[in-house]
């Protein structure tokens, strides 16, 4: 038995690469746990701050990024545009795989060379590049540590948190968020839009409001006839009418808390986990919160589409 860890201790001694990785990793991990390193308590609040202590309250730190996603994308798509040819280079080979994707996946839901597929593909795929830019925008560096400092009297749910995270790192982390009481907070400068309920509660009113549009335009006046019957003359009817009328309101609260709930537990995620284990540890989740944040963002358009499509259709000849 000696002689094979013997053995093993000689191979991982003659192979460099492999050395060098296993000695930073164990470097990494050591200082996540020496103190001088360990990263600041998270700061995290629900709602969207205003970024200006005596300014609007409604200029919040999720409003500034929301702009900054829509120049980004106009950006993009100017960039895009503007550098189109025959032989298309990386970026322009990347937007058009993108957009055939898009479309490809439009048609097979609304109709393969259909007018309604033509019709929903602007709406759906601007609604994906949005909330895939939000969800990714919120991972860059910079976002929640870089900021303004506000009065003390908003570093209550700071304090709280830090107090919570004291069960799992220790009296240490109570004693520092006692003495955060009475100091000035800071407050994020750029927040992601998706963690933000304002904004995904505005793109679920988008959403609903344009499946109504789509379906009065498709069916006319009687496309309402699905929420409103007579009950004298069909009460059954009447019934499934009011439950149809129930689910297209809920329909705004879950696309709304769908979205902003994984995008903003991610990013608290993110945030616990590297006041935890500073290096090392926070990657996993990092490359865990790219992926949802894609399914999120296809989610959040796949099922607008679904909608739309199903708008258009009769309800009698849906049955």
């Amino acid at each position: 038995m000696f002689s094979r860890l013997k053995n093993l201790l000689q191979k991982f001694l003659s192979n460099a690469r492999v050395r060098n990785i296993t000695i930073g990793v164990i470097a990494l991990l050591v200082l996540s746990m020496i103190p001088f390193f360990n990263a600041p308590p998270p700061h995290v609040e629900l709602a969207a701050e205003a970024l200006l202590e005596n300014g609007p309250k409604w200029f919040t730190n999720g409003l500034l990024t929301t702009f900054l996603v829509d120049i980004i994308i106009i950006l993009l798509a100017v960039f895009a545009v503007s550098r189109m040819k025959e032989i298309p280079g990386a970026w322009q080979n990347i937007v058009e795989m993108m957009v055939e994707g898009m479309w490809n996946l439009t048609q097979s839901i609304a109709g393969h060379g259909s007018a309604n597929s033509r019709k929903f593909f602007p709406w759906v795929i601007t609604i994906f590049i949005f909330v895939l830019v939000s969800n990714y925008i919120g991972l860059l560096p910079g976002f929640g540590s870089i900021g303004i400092y506000h009065s003390p009297a908003e570093s209550h749910a700071q304090a709280e948190l830090g107090k919570q995270l004291a069960m799992v790192g220790g009296e240490a982390v109570a004693v520092a968020a006692a003495a955060e009481e009475g100091k000035p907070v800071l407050v994020p400068l750029f927040r992601s839009p998706s963690a933000d309920l304002n904004m995904t509660l505005a793109l679920a009113l988008i959403s609903v409001f344009m499946t109504q549009f789509f379906g009065v335009q498709a069916l006319g006046m009687r496309y309402f006839t699905k929420y409103f019957k007579n009950p004298f003359k069909d009460g059954m009817g009447a019934v499934v009418g009011i439950f149809e009328l129930i689910a297209e309101i809920s329909k705004i609260i879950s696309f709304s808390f769908r979205l902003f709930g994984n995008v903003f537990a991610g990013e608290v995620v993110l945030l616990v986990m590297a006041f935890l284990v500073t290096f090392l540890l926070p990657s996993i989740f990092y490359g865990l919160e790219l992926f949802i944040g894609f399914i999120q963002a296809l989610v959040f358009m796949l099922l607008t589409l679904a909608f739309f499509t199903m708008a258009t259709v009769s309800h009698d000849d849906h049955h």
